[in-house]
């Protein structure tokens, strides 16, 4: 009897484990399905229309562009970019590997923004889920897919883009490092960190990120384990980080290099630092109140980055936001176990070092500057969504407790996925109907210089024809910024293209002495 209980009891356990296996791959799938879905409506928000949403080409985009036509002729892909106050070269190098591919065409430039902008919603998916569960990783990062602010920078030929794509795959790397202890894990975050240094200005408040964070951790590490589990963990983290910055190190040096040679395009926008004007400290205070208001109150002005005027956030978007920020804020400052919490501590610090380059900015609400701060905001935002949804769950499970099969739970998944979607819908009718559409939007994006680049384009090689440029302060290549909307459409950024279509510019000032074709055809940019 003894032997047939032993054999009937590891038929069962076989059973059980088989149960628990196909269990396990039944949610391994559908989160799977879940992911990829959200990665659908991301690339649905980032792809759709790109060549054609928006006509005009912004000088900035086309300087990115006229460098990466340059590069692609001489083979020249360089870490700094030096041209229209400075740029970092990581951007404008893939921006030329995708004009190699595409030709000279706005979307061209634009489509390595928007696979970025795809990246990094996936990015998001596994770092909230590391912090707080999958749960939160899906909510966050379909947040992020909808993101009017996201979405627009996704779909514009910045580099600022690269920097939330940076920072959530640093942190995923850290945080996974710091639960595992596995040295790989600091490798990668290494890698990604190095890179952050070829992407944009506002990445520079990285480094203090990183720092808060080993403080905060270590404090967490010698309050919480017993002498011989405090020194090995420490050991382990300190070898951890001693790795993260030795791979940062190494893959930054070539721009690191290339800055202490040219120290003049460290900083190239002085004069619209708050510590550039009479009044500093006021300006600072003006800044800081401006920049935290633009999450739920008022946010960009300037018709490249926003709706003028309207919140960052969407107003659905933006309670949550609220209610999740003041939720882990006090969570965060209550010190529960007698230290900061570290999860809480660097969100908080991501979130306030990614607003520095816009507390410091005199243009403040700056939403391009302050890019770096959209994804740890979208997880404040599900925090918040999550605790609404916890609530109702509970609501339903005390409203109905003779459904013993816990059946009540539909309710709350239904009002999520229902509100979910009306999210969506609302950002979609921001971005695509009433942003898009708006003739600010068309003139912010020089759609003008666009139809220049048209009618040049349809001429033959064989018509003379100039373009007359107003002159300004920036210049590159010898002319006003406001050109490299026509040289890179027109495909004539360097002396031979500009001799192959017959064509030569001049600025508004050479223009009054220059002898003209009577048979040319002449254009002004103004």
């Amino acid at each position: 009897n003894n032997g047939r209980n032993f054999q009937s009891a590891r038929v069962d356990n076989k059973n059980v484990i088989f149960v628990n296996i196909n269990r396990m791959t039944h949610r391994f799938r559908y989160k799977i399905i879940l992911v990829l879905l959200i990665i659908a409506v991301a690339a649905f928000f980032r792809l759709n229309n790109l060549k054609s949403a928006r006509p005009g080409l912004y000088p900035d985009e086309a300087m990115n562009g006229s460098n990466a036509i340059v590069a692609n002729q001489t083979r020249d892909y360089n870490v700094f970019y030096s041209e229209n106050n400075g740029r970092e070269g990581l951007f404008i190098n893939l921006q030329a590997l995708s004009i190699k591919q595409f030709g000279n065409q706005p979307w061209a430039l634009r489509g390595v923004s928007a696979v970025i902008g795809i990246l990094t919603v996936l990015g998001l998916y596994f770092l909230a889920r590391e912090l707080f569960g999958w749960q939160i990783g899906a909510i966050s990062s379909f947040l992020l897919a909808i993101s009017f602010w996201h979405v627009n920078f996704s779909r514009i030929g910045f580099r600022a883009i690269m920097v939330p794509f940076i920072l959530v795959y640093v942190f995923y790397f850290l945080w996974r490092g710091l639960r595992r202890s596995h040295f790989q894990d600091f490798f990668w975050a290494g890698i990604f960190m190095g890179l952050g240094f070829y992407t944009y200005t506002s990445f520079r408040a990285a480094p203090i990120i990183l720092i808060l964070i080993l403080a905060n951790y270590w404090l967490f590490i010698k309050k919480d384990y017993s002498r011989t589990e405090y020194l090995h963990a420490r050991n382990r983290l300190l070898a951890g980080f001693a790795m993260l910055f030795l791979v940062t190190f190494f893959v930054a040096l070539p721009i690191g290099v290339y800055l202490l040679k040219n120290p003049g395009q460290f900083m190239t926008q002085g004069h619209l630092s708050v510590f550039g004007q009479e009044e500093p400290l006021r300006e600072l205070a003006q800044s800081v109140v401006r920049t935290l208001g633009m999450f739920t109150f008022s946010g960009d002005y300037n018709p490249r980055h926003n709706i003028p005027g309207a919140p960052m956030l969407g107003w659905p978007i933006a309670i949550l936001f609220g209610l999740g920020f003041i939720k882990e804020l006090v969570h965060w400052l209550r010190r529960k176990h007698g230290h900061l919490s570290p999860v809480h501590t660097l969100l908080f610090v991501w979130f306030f070092a990614a607003l520095l380059p816009g507390f410091l900015s005199t243009q403040a609400p700056h939403a391009l500057r302050a890019v770096g701060v959209i994804p740890v905001a979208m997880i404040f935002a599900a925090r918040g969504l999550w605790w609404i949804f916890h609530s109702l769950e509970d609501w339903e499970a005390v409203s109905r407790p003779w459904d013993k099969n816990k059946r009540y739970f539909l309710g709350p998944i239904v009002a999520l996925v229902a509100l979910l979607g009306a999210f969506g819908i609302y950002e979609y009718n921001r971005y695509f109907k009433v942003w898009a559409s708006s003739p600010e939007t068309k003139s912010a994006f020089s759609e003008e210089y666009s139809k220049i680049a048209g009618k040049i384009n349809a001429l033959p090689d064989s018509t003379k024809k100039y373009v007359i440029v107003k002159s300004g302060e920036i210049e590159a290549y010898g002319l006003p910024i406001k050109a490299q909307t026509v040289m890179f459409l027109t495909n004539t950024v360097t002396p031979a293209d500009q001799r192959a279509k017959n064509l030569i510019y001049l600025t508004d000032i050479r223009a009054k002495t220059f002898r003209f074709d009577s048979k040319g055809v002449i254009f002004e940019i103004k």
